[in-house]
């Protein structure tokens, strides 16, 4: 998915400063790294951090930039997807290592699988993916899945794919479809669409769009890849005398969702400059939402469960050691990303795209799809493509704009691959291989950009 919590800046570095690179030299570029990235990690099983970097060599020097410019931006990208998504990583494995020891994920996963039958189970997680997926971007909306998925995995003995796929289904959908995620919020800014239009349409595309890319398609990927849920967050024995009530950990889970929906509301309704839109701006900021998160966590799940200072402590430090190759990794698919961000593949291919006179709707999700393949970002697709658009939403029906945000947020999540830090996150998390990978958590964003795209089309009919 994205690494998506840094981009706008990176976003108009490729729709607005693109080098003037000929396109000749360009699109072999960005399909050389690839074709490297992917030989190094498949073929000679190289650790994906080196085949990263050395992919995002093979692109600078391919389309003829300097590499003194080409480090510059493998290294800003890497950088400030540390910086954002690295902190986040680090904060949402300290919290989910506290609901794995206090017991508070077990409760949770109990209360999950005792009131859900297998058939069910799919569908459950589908919802909860979406309900966390809904204000936060994807990276912290996995990392705090992730304890809850692999338990449930464990507890019912169905795939971890079978029980993952609905969640991050879930997650994706939430992220390009509905707003008050800030994907669809930028789309709706760009193109002067109604918010109330977009969100109610945006619900009436994303519900059966995650049913058909979550539950449906993750009982053939199952068939597919089958992987056991890694031990990642395993509960120590004897590290809590007693269980939090599922009460209260549903609520520490549900506090970082709130404080971050709050800021999500604000900047829609409340007036800047207020106290209250400073506050809420404050404490919805996902590091501030997350870090609240687990300082709570500390008192309500570690302390609440009879966990003494020492083992809370204990806890937080044994979290970060199993996460640190996969912040690299990420924050090296980070810097991949900007590579091809900076060299200008992404507006090339926009311009391309704008010129080919297709019907609107079909236009706006063709040009982000080929944005995200171009440059593995969401959120630069949804921003340049937006952007692109924007002069033909002018006197359009309102309808139809809020069409156009589904459509270009529908293109913004299609196949994420080895450019996408999401990819590599979820890689990880989850223990499988590229080509695996590929199979499940690529196919899956593509059949809901599919769907997503199909169910808007048919709303242009009748709406």
């Amino acid at each position: 998915m994205t690494t998506t919590l840094s981009l706008l800046s990176a976003s108009a570095v490729g729709a607005d400063a693109a080098p003037a690179i000929p396109a000749g030299r360009l699109v072999p570029a960005a399909l050389l790294g690839i074709a490297v990235l992917v030989l190094l990690i498949v073929r000679f099983k190289l650790h994906p951090f080196l085949a990263l970097t050395l992919g995002s060599l093979t692109v600078g020097a391919v389309a003829g930039v300097a590499m003194t410019d080409v480090m510059d931006s493998y290294t800003k990208g890497f950088g400030s997807t540390a910086a954002g998504v690295g902190i986040l990583i680090a904060l949402g494995a300290m919290f989910g290592k506290l609901l794995a020891d206090s017991g508070g994920a077990d409760e949770i996963v109990d209360t999950i699988v005792g009131r859900s039958s297998t058939k069910v189970l799919p569908w459950a997680m589908a919802g909860v993916g979406a309900i966390i997926g809904l204000p936060m971007f994807f990276e912290i909306g996995l990392v705090l899945l992730m304890p809850v998925i692999f338990l449930v995995a464990r507890r019912s003995g169905l795939s971890l794919v079978r029980v993952g796929i609905p969640a991050l289904a879930g997650l994706s959908a939430m992220h390009g479809l509905v707003p008050p995620h800030p994907g669809p919020l930028v789309a709706i800014d760009a193109l002067k669409a109604n918010l109330g239009i977009t969100l109610g349409l945006g619900i009436l595309v994303a519900i059966p769009t995650v049913a058909v890319a979550g539950p449906w398609f993750a009982r053939f990927a199952s068939r597919w890849v089958d992987v056991p849920a890694p031990d990642l967050f395993e509960p120590r024995p004897e590290s809590a005398t007693r269980r939090p009530s599922f009460g209260i950990t549903l609520f520490t889970v549900l506090t970082p969702v709130v404080l971050m929906m709050g800021k999500a509301l604000a900047d829609i309704f409340a007036d800047k400059g207020t106290p209250a839109r400073a506050v809420l701006d404050f404490l919805g900021t996902p590091l501030v939402a997350l870090l609240i998160a687990v300082i709570l966590a500390m008192f309500t799940l570690g302390r609440g469960a009879g966990m003494g200072v020492k083992e809370v402590s204990s806890s937080l430090e044994g979290s970060l050691g199993p996460i640190a190759g996969i912040i690299l990794i990420v924050a090296a698919g980070g810097g991949f990303k900007q590579t091809l961000v900076d060299t200008g593949i992404g507006q090339l291919v926009a311009d391309w795209i704008a010129q080919s006179g297709l019907s609107v709707l079909l236009l706006a999700w063709l040009v982000a799809v080929l944005i995200r393949l171009a440059t593995g970002s969401a959120t630069v697709a949804t921003v340049t493509a937006s952007g692109i658009l924007a002069p033909l939403a002018a006197g359009m029906p309102a309808t139809q704009v809020s069409l156009m945000v589904l459509a270009i947020g529908a293109g913004s999540v299609f196949f994420s691959h080895v450019n996408d830090a999401g990819f590599w996150l979820v890689k990880e998390y989850f223990g499988m291989k590229v080509g695996q990978t590929i199979k499940t958590w690529s196919l899956m964003e593509t059949v809901l950009s599919v769907t997503g795209l199909v169910l808007v089309l048919l709303l242009n009919l009748v709406v």
